[in-house]
């Protein structure tokens, strides 16, 4: 879905970044900002900035900063489409969807509405499992002897499904409503399965087994897990796959762990759902756990909305092994310079709850300290079963770990980990570089090559050129990166390795940039000619003319939007980063620029019209005018 620009625009002008950070940071007025404690590291000293000013958030402790689209996405885990659809809920905004024909408008609606309908129904069903285990000693009992207490129960929502078959016709005044079946609640089938006009039967999926309701980013109720009390198969149970439910994109425990993930600085990957509560209940609530499936793309870009720092606690054996490898293969793709992603592998007659009931809190916590990291990981499955003192063996772990140095990010990382290989495989980094190089493609386009192909490619590439949402966001053309950082840039033009101090020009636009009701207050005189000064500044301030008409005056945060993809973007964003986050506009300033911006342009109209009086009278006259002008003014 691509949302237009000028919406984006609206909705952040709109918005208050006090306010929405407000309702999750407890933030005081300090100055020209508000401070407070970043709720992105754990810290004792309030080192969160908010300006309302900029409308942005900076931390000066990890460096988080963005506005309050970025806030709602780094905080709360949405998308950028979540974030704009929430944030346009709350304010009473209808987010356009014109671009879209009326049948996909309607069928979109109905599906929000089925999913709604879907959560309210899944959700009445945890309130009656909740209630349940309260009644039911033989649950109770259960979790009682796992050593979990009452406040982990009622975080996580703990319940308990009773024996028998129609448990939920209790819970719900009508049994036979549909919802139940397409929630997965209940099973429909046929009597006679042979018969397919026999009688439907249902009756409710999950019978005398403890309840761990699965919740989204949101808290919604989006399915359940089911552990079986005694023994009994399956041990665990899952809801099946629904319209608001998919096990390849949820992770149990992460709408409960999200204040914790920033705390903790890190997020623990575990196998079940008892492993996350369990952690919980001894100091770890910052454990989450994928939904009997194995890890997908899906849940490491999920985590990495939290924090930058994943471990993964596998146990031992055999089942755990295939897990880390798998997991190892899903994350390198997301393991940037700035990404930690680490393996930890329990000893076998241990899960994580065990471990740290016989050897401590301190003891696991040395253990996650000392898990392998991503680069460690990968040479160890490079070369697992491998006789690397052979050059066959040698041969066998490149040819191994080529693929998944490939999916590595660009970086420091990847380089460096080219170096280690290279060193393992026994011949020079270059060598190995070359050797690992993709083949090159196809000359098709070289003369003699099919004329149709050519058309056809030709016809590809121009569509893979094309942003057909041109003037529209959509959530892959969304970068935080874009909001910029408040850290010290180079301003446009200035020399190479050192900090050049702002033009008057570059002032004034950083003025009107965070203070855009400025621009108002300067005459359509000064209006032309600063627009009129050499690229990039009169570029630059028509931009801000051509806004202020169209959208009139616009926070820097909801500029900075409409800045993307034009010509000014770079130099702007500069000019703006380079402005201390403690420093207030003053007035005064305003007119000391103002005033020696104007005189260095009257005199360079009184030179260039010099050159001409002699031989034009109309420019003596008016530089006549302009010594008149000049002389009243002093």
């Amino acid at each position: 879905m691509a949302i237009p620009s000028s919406f984006i625009q609206e909705l952040v002008a709109r918005a208050d970044v006090v306010d929405v950070v407000g309702r999750h940071v407890q933030l005081k007025k300090g100055g020209a900002n508000f401070m407070g404690l970043c709720p992105f590291h754990g810290e004792k000293s309030p080192s969160f900035s908010v300006s309302p000013t900029k409308q942005f958030y900076h931390c000066f402790g990890c460096g988080k900063n963005g506005n309050v689209l970025s806030f709602m996405m780094e905080f709360q885990g949405m998308s950028f489409i979540e974030a704009v659809k929430d944030l346009a809920q709350s304010m009473g905004m209808q987010v356009p969807e014109d671009e879209r024909s009326p049948q996909d408008r309607a069928r979109d609606a109905q599906m929000r509405t089925r999913q709604a309908s879907l959560t309210d129904v899944l959700e009445k069903a945890a309130e009656g499992y909740r209630k349940q285990l309260k009644a039911s000693e033989r649950g109770v009992n259960y979790f009682k002897g796992r050593g979990l207490s009452g406040e982990i129960a009622l975080k996580y929502g703990l319940g308990y499904a009773p024996e028998g078959y129609r448990f939920l016709a209790g819970v719900f005044p009508d049994y036979d409503d549909p919802l139940l079946v397409e929630s997965g609640m209940v099973i429909e089938r046929q009597e006679d399965e042979n018969d397919p006009t026999s009688e439907k039967r249902k009756y409710d999926r999950f019978r005398d087994r403890v309840m761990f309701p699965i919740r989204n980013v949101k808290g919604e109720t989006i399915g359940f897990g089911g552990r079986v009390l005694d023994k009994g198969e399956p041990k665990y149970l899952n809801s099946p796959e629904t319209p608001v439910f998919s096990k390849g994109r949820e992770l149990y425990g992460l709408f409960e762990a999200r204040e914790s993930l920033q705390k903790a600085g890190y997020v623990l990957v575990t196998e079940g759902y008892m492993d996350v509560v369990a952690l919980a209940q001894l100091g770890f609530p910052n454990a989450v756990a994928t939904l009997g499936t194995a890890c997908t793309p899906d849940h490491v870009q999920k985590l990495f909305r939290f924090t930058d720092s994943v471990v993964f606690s596998f146990d031992g054996d055999g089942a755990g092994q295939r897990a880390s490898i798998k997991a190892l293969n899903v994350a390198i793709p997301f393991a940037t310079d700035t990404r930690s992603v680490k393996f930890l592998t329990l000893p076998k007659e241990h899960d994580p709850d065990s471990y740290i009931r016989e050897h401590g809190t301190e003891a696991f916590l040395r253990f996650v300290g000392s898990a392998k990291p991503l680069s460690v990981a990968l040479i160890d499955a490079a070369r697992e079963g491998l006789e690397v003192d052979t050059a066959e063996g040698r041969a066998h772990l490149a040819a191994n770990a080529k693929p998944m140095w490939t999916a590595l990010p660009d970086g420091a990382l990847k380089k460096q980990l080219l170096r280690e290989l290279a060193a393992l495989v026994g011949i020079d980094e270059r060598e190995l570089a070359d050797l690992w190089k993709p083949a090159p493609a196809p000359a098709y386009n070289k003369p003699g090559a099919s004329e149709r192909y050519q058309k056809g490619s030709a016809s590809r590439n121009k569509h893979a050129g094309r942003n057909d949402n041109e003037g529209s966001f959509s959530s892959e053309s969304f970068s935080r990166k874009s909001f910029g950082s408040p850290a010290s840039s180079r301003i446009a033009g200035s020399p190479v390795g050192r900090n050049a101090p702002p033009s008057r020009a570059d002032r004034l636009l950083q003025i009107i940039l965070l203070e855009p009701q400025t621009w108002d207050q300067l005459s359509a005189a000064d209006h032309h000619m600063l627009c009129e000064l050499p690229s990039p500044h009169g570029a630059a301030f028509a931009w801000l003319d051509a806004q202020n008409q169209e959208h009139g005056p616009q926070p820097w945060a909801a500029l900075s939007i409409g800045l993307q993809g034009t010509s000014q973007e770079a130099f702007l964003r500069k000019l703006v980063q380079a402005v201390p986050e403690t420093i207030e506009n003053d007035p005064l300033e305003l007119a000391s620029v103002m005033k020696e911006l104007r005189r260095k342009a009257m005199q360079e109209r009184k030179a260039e019209l010099l050159s001409r009086a002699s031989s034009d009278p109309v420019a003596y006259e008016e530089y006549k005018a302009l010594l008149a002008q000049e002389a009243a003014e002093k």
